[in-house]
C-alpha cells in the first residue's frame, strides 16, 4: 500500500517537473533541441527551430537558429557549455555573449568546442525585453 502511494506520488511529481521544464520553452522549439538548451527564465516568444551539430577533425561544432516570434525586440544572452562523456564541463567555459534579436527576426549562433574531449553541450540562454 505504501509502495503504491509512493509510486503514484513519484509519477505525479515527474509529470509536474516535466511540464514545468518544457513550459519555459516556446512550443515551436522541438523537444530534441529543447533538451540541449538550459533556459534561464521565460523564452519570451524566442524559439530554436533547428540546431545543427557536426564533428570536424574530432572537434564538435554547433549552430543554432534563434527566431523571435514576437513583434518586439529581445536581448538574448547566451553561452555554450561543453561536456565530456560523463557530463563534466570541458575547458574554462565561455563568457556570456549578447545579441539583439529583432521582432520577427532570426539569427544563427555558432560555437566550436575547445577540445576533442567535448562530446556534448548545453546552450545556456537568458531572454530579456530590450
Amino acid at each position: 500500500m505504501k509502495f503504491n502511494i509512493a509510486l503514484t506520488a513519484l509519477a505525479a511529481g515527474l509529470c509536474i517537473t516535466s511540464t514545468l521544464v518544457h513550459a519555459q520553452h516556446d512550443p515551436g522549439t522541438p523537444l530534441t533541441v529543447a533538451a540541449k538548451v538550459a533556459l534561464r527564465g521565460d523564452a519570451m516568444s524566442v524559439r530554436l527551430p533547428e540546431m545543427r551539430v557536426v564533428r570536424r577533425n574530432d572537434i564538435l561544432i554547433v549552430q543554432a537558429d534563434l527566431v523571435n516570434g514576437g513583434n518586439t525586440d529581445r536581448m538574448v544572452f547566451y553561452r555554450f557549455k561543453w561536456l565530456d562523456s560523463v557530463g563534466n564541463q570541458v575547458g574554462d567555459g565561455e563568457s556570456w555573449k549578447q545579441m539583439v534579436l529583432m521582432g520577427q527576426g532570426m539569427q544563427t549562433v555558432k560555437s566550436v568546442a575547445p577540445m576533442s574531449t567535448a562530446v556534448d553541450f548545453r546552450l545556456e540562454m537568458n531572454v530579456e525585453t530590450r
